[in-house]
């Protein structure tokens, strides 16, 4: 395939939705199986464009000091949007370093190679994905194979087709004069919006993608690229320890007599698990984690250099870096009335959508012994919860 010359990355955003996660963390440096959402992305393009161009902002220092002026023969330059007005403000603040035609990809959502190929073959071009509830997106309006038009979050049902922020386009789409949104921003979507009705616009469906608007999305990301994971071991499992279908144990861990590990799981390098510890399908255990005695993981994230030292459970839950959990420290994930869960974010109540949904702890967080974290609560980053409390709602 032919390369196309520059992909321009919106990196910008605050993250609010997914706090705590972000509250020390730039949303493209959240881990999906060891490597960052950024990384992965860039792993994708290295071969199919010359250069990146990154909108950056917040933590834009550690961004840069990161990934450097190239990732792997892809060159990358930078724009800082001093101000974060929207989206179409940070495309048009990276102007002045556009080619005549150019990708643009959301910076914090996961897409797969094949829907990015397609994109780059058809031109100019925008990428979907059919979904049930289209309220909770921008909508695409279609005929035939073009664009008729974009809705964002419509409340009735006007299209299956959902707009996922991949777009090939022209340095012309750009001229367009647009204002800000009711929520007052500038919209990518409005230019994209006001260039489909003076010019053909195509559109193809998208055939993997991984939107990680809330903590739970990121949960839910890594245990989609979990499914891909075969068994591997190239850490040091003691006798009496089970490893049980596709596990993946890094570099320099070690897995105690008496554990159990569950796949398809992930134990990342220099990590330790047990002794008698039981890691359960679909758990996630970054590098340099302590999972101690007696330790039930299930369907959970842990990230980087946190500890779980014993007589605890962690369920369908996301632990953030360095945190430390004391014992008998409990993740409550599914309500007496097994209905969906609700969780506080951005002071607004949201519907996750899931039976089973614990807590998120955010980098840096300790609890006391005999903890109870109830479904779905916040704890943010750097937070101490004492011995035998019970939490209900989000600690900030």
């Amino acid at each position: 395939m032919k390369k196309t010359k520059q992909v321009v990355i919106l990196a910008a955003g605050n993250g609010t939705r997914l706090w705590p996660l972000t509250a020390r963390l730039p949303k493209p440096f959240l881990p999906i199986l060891g490597r960052s959402i950024i990384e992965r992305k860039l792993d994708i393009l290295s071969d199919l464009v010359k250069e990146a161009v990154l909108v950056v902002g917040k933590n834009k220092e550690e961004i840069i000091s990161s990934l450097g002026d190239e990732y792997r023969g892809l060159k990358i330059k930078y724009v800082v949007q001093e101000e974060r007005l929207g989206t179409g403000h940070a495309l048009k603040s990276a102007e002045d370093k556009l080619r005549e035609r150019f990708l643009v990809l959301n910076g914090d959502d996961i897409y797969g190679r094949a829907g990015i190929e397609e994109a780059l073959q058809s031109f100019p071009c925008i990428l979907a994905k059919r979904v049930k509830d289209i309220s909770r997106y921008g909508a695409l309006l279609t005929k035939g194979k073009q664009v008729a038009g974009l809705v964002e979050k419509p409340e009735e049902k006007i299209s299956e087709w959902a707009n996922i922020g991949v777009y090939h386009l022209p340095r012309e789409a750009l001229r367009e004069e647009i204002g800000v949104s009711e929520r007052g921003e500038y919209e990518i979507t409005d230019y994209v919006e006001r260039f489909c009705k003076k010019n053909k616009l195509y559109w193809a469906e998208a055939r993997d993608w991984r939107p990680v608007t809330y903590p739970w999305d990121l949960l839910e990301a890594n245990q989609v690229f979990l499914q891909a994971v075969k068994r591997r071991v190239e850490g040091r499992v003691e006798k009496g320890a089970v490893i049980k279908g596709d596990v993946f144990i890094g570099e320099g861990a070690l897995v105690r007599s008496g554990s159990y590990i569950e796949g398809p799981a992930y134990i990342g390098i220099s990590s330790e698990i047990g002794p008698n510890s039981y890691v359960r399908p679909l758990s996630i255990i970054e590098g340099g984690c302590r999972v101690g005695h007696a330790v039930e993981i299930k369907a959970s994230l842990i990230m980087e250099d946190s500890r779980v030292s014993h007589l605890s459970y962690v369920g369908d839950s996301v632990v953030g870096r360095g945190c430390n959990l004391g014992a008998g420290t409990i993740t409550a994930n599914l309500r007496f009335n097994g209905g969906s869960i609700k969780a506080m974010t951005k002071d607004q109540l949201l519907d996750t959508g899931r039976k089973k949904f614990g807590a998120i702890l955010g980098d840096g967080a300790k609890t006391g012994i005999n903890v109870s974290l109830m479904p779905g609560v916040m704890i943010g980053p750097g937070a101490v919860i004492a011995p035998h409390t019970s939490v209900s709602r989000n600690v900030s």
